[in-house]
């Protein structure tokens, strides 16, 4: 039997946000038409130096999406076959293709069962002469301990690679997550915090020779037009995501602070025992890119919730180390039990700036009935 709203209530509703600012959009990108501007270029130049302005850092590299900034990254690092990349096992699939990309071996590590964030305990057991790198997610936008994992990095001389690709404005110890890696690599997927109208991403650092190697790579190699130094891509952010980017990026304080507002009434409001929520150390300030609760029956409630209107998302079903594409690896079931029982027991509860207080309530109202 249905109890709860009576409208339907998404996971997701871009066209709320589009809406809001559709003005500014079509404005921006009727001078990207009339200026040509269309692949790389002065929109996107601009958006660049605004949000390295805003991550905190002095380069910001556009590229076309969030898993070739990843993949540029481990190229401007010089990541190789024979080399070994740490990394959580609970993560989008991604932040594992960018490793194997460049021929290296990806070695997962469980997450801590609290924060499911990587577990920085975990660490320097796999650690090998071959370990070169650590890649932290800051998993749903909330940050994993970037000084605890940083610790281990440089103990061990290894490089650390932030992936906030979920991230966009989370701060750790009240400074924005983006300049404690040598790189840090942001999605803009649409869905993201902050999103683009189409694929786009970018790789943030304050080391100029990275940034440089980064720009050449995006660009066939090149730095100069015609002239290849080395094999390189076509992996360009274009000028009309530049300039919807930037557009967005004005709003995206205002639109995490309410992401934050959402969230809280989550906490307060869900008092049903079967659920478990993240738990948030106090050196962590997300911005709930997802609201990811737990429960044993989780497919019993994603349908309860669905019968009620409620329609919920689920991040991430199946664990890197048990995807079919990495069985070469070895791993079986059981590796990663913290991981593993996140991803069986997972689901994540509608969250968009847009949504009314009423349809978080209702939301929240649901989940208690349950």
């Amino acid at each position: 039997m249905s109890t709860g709203s009576k409208e339907k209530i998404p996971f997701l509703d871009l066209k709320k946000q589009y809406l809001q600012i559709r003005q500014e959009v079509l404005a921006a990108t009727e001078k990207v038409f009339s200026d040509t501007a269309f692949s790389g270029g002065p929109y996107v130049e601009s958006f660049e130096k605004n949000f390295a302005a805003f991550c905190g850092t002095k380069y910001a590299a556009g590229v076309n999406n969030g898993t070739t900034a990843l993949h540029l990254a481990m190229l401007a690092l010089g990541i190789k076959q024979g080399d070994e990349v740490l990394l959580p096992a609970n993560t989008f699939i991604a932040t594992a293709w960018c490793v194997s990309y460049v021929n290296a071996t990806p070695v997962f590590v469980d997450c801590d069962p609290e924060t499911w964030e990587i577990d920085a305990s975990q660490l320097e057991k796999k650690i090998t002469p071959r370990t070169k790198a650590i890649i932290g997610v800051h998993l749903y936008g909330q940050p994993f301990d970037l000084e605890a994992v940083k610790a281990v990095a440089g103990k061990h001389g290894i490089f650390l690679i932030e992936d906030a690709a979920q991230a966009h404005g989370a701060k750790y110890n009240g400074r924005h997550v983006g300049s404690y890696g040598e790189l840090t690599c942001f999605s803009f997927y649409p869905g993201k915090n902050l999103g683009a109208y189409g694929e786009a991403g970018a790789v943030v650092t304050n080391n100029e020779e990275y940034y440089k190697h980064i720009q050449s790579l995006r660009n066939h190699g090149s730095s100069t037009r015609y002239y290849h130094d080395e094999i390189g891509y076509n992996m360009r952010m274009d000028g009309l995501q530049g300039a919807i980017l930037d557009i967005k990026l004005r709003y995206l304080n205002a639109w995490n602070s309410r992401r934050k507002q959402i969230a809280a009434m989550y906490r307060k409001g869900i008092s049903n025992r079967k659920i478990k929520m993240q738990q948030v150390p106090g050196w962590a300030d997300p911005v709930y890119h997802l609201f990811v609760v737990t429960t044993e029956k989780r497919d019993d409630l994603m349908k309860f919730l669905q019968q009620n209107n409620v329609f919920p998302g689920l991040h991430y079903p199946v664990p890197c180390h048990l995807q079919k594409a990495y069985t070469g690896l070895g791993y079986k079931k059981g590796a990663f039990p913290n991981a593993e029982y996140l991803s069986s027991h997972c689901l994540s509860l509608p969250m968009f700036a847009e949504l009314t207080d009423d349809e978080v309530q209702a939301v929240i109202e649901t989940i208690n009935k349950f």
